[in-house]
C-alpha cells in the first residue's frame, strides 16, 4: 500500500492506467458508439459512472488533482493562469513551485514502482514531473526533445516510428494514447498516466463526423493497451459546451469593461488563459476579480444582475463551496451559464479565431464527466461510482483500491 496525501493505493499485479480525455463529456462516447466497440465493452463488461470535476473545469486544475487525488485547496491549483500578488504579475501557473502537495506518480516511483506520464500538452509536464525522480514524463508536443536527463527517456520518435504530429492536428491526442502502448508494449510499468488535449472538442460537436473519425482511432489503442493486460480508467478533466449566440457568433459577457463603465476599477483574471488559445480565445465560463474591499458589494451586485451570469462568489464562499485556495482566487469569483463566456474588455481577446461556432468550458455545466474502467469494481466502489459523488480525481483509488482483478 503507497500513501499520499492522507490517501491510500493499494497496489495491482499488473499495469494500472489512468487516461484524462480532454474535454470529453459522455455525449462524445454517445455519439460515437458505433465507432468504438472497446469503450463500448469497457462499458458492458467494466463499469461505468459519471463523476464530478473540479471547478473550475479547466485543464490544469483537475489534472492536477488526478495527479494528487486531492483538491485545489489542499495541492495548489487553482487554474491555468492566475494573478501573483506578491509579483504584482499574471503568470502561468505551470510550474511546480505553485503546487503545495506531492503527485501519486511520484510516490509510487519512491516505492520502487515503475511510473510513466505522457502529456500532450507540454504545459502540463513539469507539475506532473513534480517528485518523479526515477519514471517516465514526457510530453507529445515535444516528444522529438525529450531526453534521459529531463524526461527519463530518449528517442521517443523511434520508439513511436514516426514524429509527432503538431499541437492543433487532432492526431497529437492518439499519439499520446498510442504512446502508452508502446511504452507498455517495450517494457512493464506499474501505473501509467496519460492525458489528451482539447482540440478536437472545442471545434467540433459531439456529432461532427471529424470528432467521431477522433474518437475512433483513440478507441483503437484503448483496445491496445487492455490487450496488454492493463487495469484503465478512463475519465476527462471537464466537458464542452457551445458558447454562441443565435448567429454563432460568441456569447460573452465583457466584466471588466462593465465594472470600469460603473467606475469601479478591478482586475479580471480569466484561468483558461495559456499558450494554446487559438480554439478558445481565452475565454471560458470563470472568472476572478480583483478588488479595493470597497468596491466588493457594488460588483457583486453589478455581475449578479447580468444576463448569462449564474454564480457570484465571495473569496469565502468559493473556498467553501469548490475547495479553492483563498489566496489564489481574487475577491470574487464568477461562473457564467452553459452557453455564455466571461471575458474581460473585447480588446483583450482576440477573437478572430472564434467568430463563429465557440465551445468552450470552466464552469459548473461542463463539471459532470464520465469514468469508465475496463474491470468491474467491487460492491462499495461501483455503490461509489454511480452516488453522483464521485470525483475525477479519486480515479487512482477506484483502479488500485476497487477493482476486482
Amino acid at each position: 500500500m503507497i500513501k499520499v496525501n492522507n490517501r491510500s493505493y493499494n497496489t495491482k499485479n499488473r499495469p494500472v492506467i489512468a487516461i484524462c480525455m480532454d474535454g470529453t463529456s459522455y455525449d462524445y462516447y454517445q455519439a460515437a458508439k458505433d465507432k468504438m466497440p472497446n469503450l463500448q465493452r469497457f462499458i458492458k463488461d467494466g463499469s461505468m459512472g459519471l463523476v464530478n470535476s473540479v471547478i473550475p473545469s479547466f485543464t490544469n486544475p483537475n489534472n492536477i488533482a488526478i495527479a494528487t487525488g486531492v483538491t485545489p485547496e489542499v495541492n495548489g491549483i487553482c487554474g491555468n493562469f492566475y494573478y501573483d500578488k506578491s509579483l504584482d504579475r499574471e503568470v502561468m501557473m505551470n510550474d511546480p513551485k505553485y503546487m503545495s502537495a506531492d503527485t501519486i506518480f511520484a510516490a509510487f516511483s519512491n516505492a520502487g514502482k515503475k511510473v510513466a506520464v505522457v502529456t500532450t500538452k507540454d504545459k502540463l509536464r513539469k507539475m506532473l514531473n513534480k517528485g518523479l525522480t526515477n519514471g517516465i514524463c514526457f510530453s507529445a508536443e515535444f516528444s522529438v526533445e525529450a531526453s534521459l536527463e529531463e524526461n527519463g527517456i530518449e528517442n521517443v520518435i523511434e520508439l513511436m516510428g514516426k514524429p509527432n504530429p503538431t499541437i492543433y492536428d487532432p492526431d497529437i491526442s492518439v499519439y499520446c494514447i498510442e504512446a502508452g502502448a508502446k511504452l507498455l508494449e517495450k517494457e512493464y510499468f506499474d501505473l501509467i498516466y496519460l492525458t489528451t488535449t482539447d482540440f478536437v472538442q472545442h471545434k467540433y460537436a459531439p456529432a461532427d463526423p471529424e470528432a467521431i473519425e477522433f474518437l475512433s482511432k483513440v478507441d483503437h489503442w484503448f483496445g491496445e493497451l487492455d490487450r496488454l493486460g492493463a487495469i484503465i480508467a478512463i475519465t476527462a478533466d471537464h466537458g464542452m459546451s457551445a458558447k454562441t449566440l443565435p448567429d454563432g457568433s460568441p456569447k460573452v459577457q465583457f466584466i471588466e469593461t462593465l465594472l470600469a463603465d460603473a467606475g469601479i476599477n478591478s482586475r479580471v483574471i480569466l484561468p483558461i488563459t495559456d499558450p494554446y488559445v487559438v480554439h478558445h480565445g481565452a475565454l471560458g465560463s470563470y472568472g476572478t476579480v480583483y478588488l479595493e474591499e470597497q468596491d466588493i458589494p457594488g460588483a457583486k451586485a453589478l455581475l449578479k444582475d447580468l444576463e448569462g451570469i449564474e454564480f457570484v462568489l465571495e473569496n469565502a464562499e468559493a473556498v467553501e463551496q469548490f475547495n479553492l485556495p483563498g489566496d489564489r482566487i481574487g475577491e470574487l469569483v464568477v461562473l457564467s451559464d452553459e452557453h455564455t463566456v466571461i471575458g474581460r474588455s473585447r480588446d483583450w481577446h482576440d477573437l478572430d479565431q472564434v467568430k463563429v461556432g465557440l465551445r468552450s468550458h470552466g464552469g459548473i455545466h461542463e463539471s459532470v464527466v464520465p469514468m469508465i474502467l475496463n474491470k468491474k469494481l467491487n460492491p462499495v466502489y461501483m455503490d461509489k461510482l454511480t452516488s453522483g459523488k464521485a470525483r475525477n480525481f479519486d480515479v487512482f483509488d477506484f483502479l488500485c483500491n476497487g477493482t476486482i482483478d
